[in-house]
């Protein structure tokens, strides 16, 4: 499997936001989409996936109200619209083009790619 391409980050202050785009490759048809983070020190935790739809969306509890994910399925893209930004969501965020969802876990199982690096500032 061809890694996806993650963008879009960078360094922000509180409460400002940033929109991480992530391309992915080969064949995403039905599969859920979605997002992922890992700070300094902390293993890897889910952040938001969206159905092949779109019509069905899932956060993680610290990021609901202030991150939006979609897709546009055209062109095998995922966003995450990242707004209020706090200094706990610095991390490098990764994208994960194939998801299995159940029983609330959220369990990826296509490619990782390089990341990109959010770094929200006090």
């Amino acid at each position: 499997q061809v890694p996806a391409v993650e963008s879009g980050g960078g360094l922000v202050q509180a409460g400002g936001s940033l929109r991480l785009s992530c391309a992915a490759s080969g064949r995403t048809f039905g599969y859920v989409m979605g997002w992922f983070r890992q700070a300094p020190g902390k293993e890897r935790e889910f952040v938001a996936a969206i159905s092949w739809s779109g019509g069905s969306t899932y956060y993680a509890d610290s990021v609901k109200g202030r991150f939006t994910i979609s897709r546009d399925n055209a062109r095998n893209t995922v966003y995450l619209q990242m707004n209020s930004l706090k200094p706990e969501d610095t991390a490098v965020y990764y994208c994960n083009a194939k998801i299995d969802i159940r029983n609330s876990a959220y369990n990826p199982f296509g490619s990782w790619g390089q990341g990109t690096q959010v770094t929200v500032s006090p």
